[in-house]
């Protein structure tokens, strides 16, 4: 039988997918029975995923009204209509709920009702999760001045501990960011505090009123692992946030992206200690990543949008700029003299055409699908596709993103902070050659930080290029306008990875 899991503040499912994907000898070893997000958009994009999960699991084809749907011939309605027994599962699994919100949807009582009827009665089961992050991220400490006691935020990983202290899950994974290793409320450590808080939760939340334990309940407590691979058993409830860190681009993803994730086993379950993942030789470029999807160009905003007139403004830096570096002038006209953006379009939610990958074909690729789903553009002004464009040359002759100082004075923005330090790497390329950059939920914000390697393009990423840096296959489909899904592939635990952790867990059960 799978074994079961949670799925707590779960975004569009990164960690989930990962879990409910992995199989041993043809069966899937942990099977999602419910999940829980907030956000409505990500619940849509969840609700449909479960939707999908509902076949897979019944050892079952994907049935073509959902490829349909991705290919914009079918309404959600018709689909869900079409397979009405699959859709009540799914309706049933997902769920959209605020943990300690208002209302009788988001009480305690309500959620302790869905996880014990979700389990049925199962003590062997699995809890992941990762509380939202902004208020402890080093970006969102800037921007708030610090971290604020008031900010609802800090606390909403104590949600995360309830369910710990009344449910008991046998083994759970707690993912968060980076900065939480380095934020501090008056000055106690938080990293440390979570720490403790996850070893022991019902003795940490007994000073609370509204979350402690009843007096009914016995305390227990779990140890706790990283999946590192310098951990050994005598980092057992070690402080030390490298125990816990991982830095994606050793474990096979196209991503320099660094995340705490904290593996906890209940104490009386403990005779074995959990493996480490398995560090990858290669590291995965951006490259392989996205080059097997079509070739897009951009859109040309505050004006008249047409592939002639993008194409010509974007010819038009020849005569607007005095280069000083050779380097430049033969990349740039070079690009120029083949240029023939006329013949690309902006794409749309669903592009037709044959698809590759340059790496895990077998993970990324559906040949049903025909094609690629959230691949559309944005538009840019004039003045950013020329920094578009010289930022894409710069990293193809220098293997790097430039600095505002390598710009040209030309094409520096006219903003008073344009020279200043904060504004240094205002445009960033994502090198052809090498993983990408982190991700984040600010690429639905500009796409200055995210710029397509290729020249040709000119232009940031789609939000299925974002997603293939994320590591979630061709057919997951996110739901909702274009910013929503951007923010919801940036917040997200790449699925490829939480398939690697799964492997790791599961090696320990099975051990057990």
């Amino acid at each position: 039988m799978p074994i079961p899991f949670i799925d707590i503040f779960a975004g569009p499912g990164g960690l989930g997918e990962g879990f409910s994907s992995l199989k041993h000898k043809g069966s899937h070893v942990f099977k999602p029975v419910l999940s829980i997000e907030k956000e409505k958009r990500a619940h849509e994009t969840l609700l449909l995923r479960s939707f999908y999960r509902q076949f897979l699991h019944a050892g079952r084809k994907i049935p073509q009204p959902y490829f349909k749907y991705l290919q914009g011939k079918l309404t959600k309605d018709d689909l869900f209509d079409s397979n009405p027994k699959e859709s009540a599962k799914a309706q049933k699994e997902a769920q959209c709920i605020e943990l300690g919100g208002k209302g009788r949807q988001n009480s305690f009582e309500h959620v302790d009702d869905l996880i014990l009827e979700a389990l049925n009665g199962k003590d062997f089961w699995v809890l992941l999760g990762g509380p939202p992050c902004q208020a402890y991220s080093l970006a969102g400490r800037s921007r708030m001045g610090g971290i604020k006691e008031n900010d609802p935020r800090v606390n909403l990983y104590k949600h995360y501990l309830r369910i710990l202290a009344f449910h008991r899950p046998a083994v759970f994974v707690f993912e968060n960011v980076r900065g939480l290793a380095s934020s501090k409320l008056k000055d106690r450590e938080i990293f440390e505090d979570i720490l403790q808080s996850l070893k022991t939760p019902s003795h940490y939340l007994s000073e609370d009123s509204i979350l402690k334990l009843p007096s009914d309940k016995k305390s227990f407590s779990y140890k706790l692992f990283g999946f590192a691979p310098s951990d050994t058993p005598e980092s057992l409830n070690s402080n030390n946030f490298n125990n816990y860190l991982i830095k994606t681009e050793n474990f096979g993803i196209p991503q320099t992206r660094h995340r705490l994730i904290i593996l906890g086993v209940r104490d009386d379950l403990c005779e074995l200690s959990p493996s480490t993942l398995k560090v990858s030789n290669k590291k995965i470029s951006v490259e392989k990543a996205i080059s097997g999807l079509p070739p897009l160009r951009s859109g040309l905003s505050k004006g008249l949008d047409t592939a002639q007139l993008w194409s010509q403004a974007i010819k038009s830096i020849s005569s607007k700029l005095k280069y000083t570096k050779q380097e430049h002038t033969d990349g740039l006209l070079k690009i120029l003299s083949n240029f023939d953006g006329d013949q690309l379009v902006r794409g749309d939610e669903f592009v037709n055409g044959d698809i590759t990958v340059g790496f895990e074909k077998k993970w990324f690729l559906n040949k049903k699908l025909n094609g690629a789903c959230n691949h559309v553009t944005r538009g840019h002004i004039k003045e950013d596709l020329h920094r578009y464009l010289f930022s894409a040359i710069f990293a193809e002759n220098f293997g790097h993103s430039p600095k505002l100082s390598d710009f040209p004075v030309e094409l520096l923005p006219n903003h008073k902070n344009a020279k200043g330090a904060d504004f240094i790497d205002r445009f960033r390329v994502q090198v052809a050659s090498r993983p990408a950059t982190t991700i984040t939920s600010h690429i639905s914000k500009d796409g200055h930080y995210f710029i397509h390697p290729d020249p040709a393009q000119c232009r940031s990423l789609t939000v299925r290029e974002a997603a293939r840096i994320q590591t979630f296959p061709d057919d997951y489909y996110f739901c909702g306008p274009r910013t929503s899904q951007y923010v919801q592939v940036g917040n997200a635990v790449p699925p490829l990875l939480a398939r690697k952790m799964a492997e790791a867990v599961y090696g320990w059960i099975e051990g057990k």
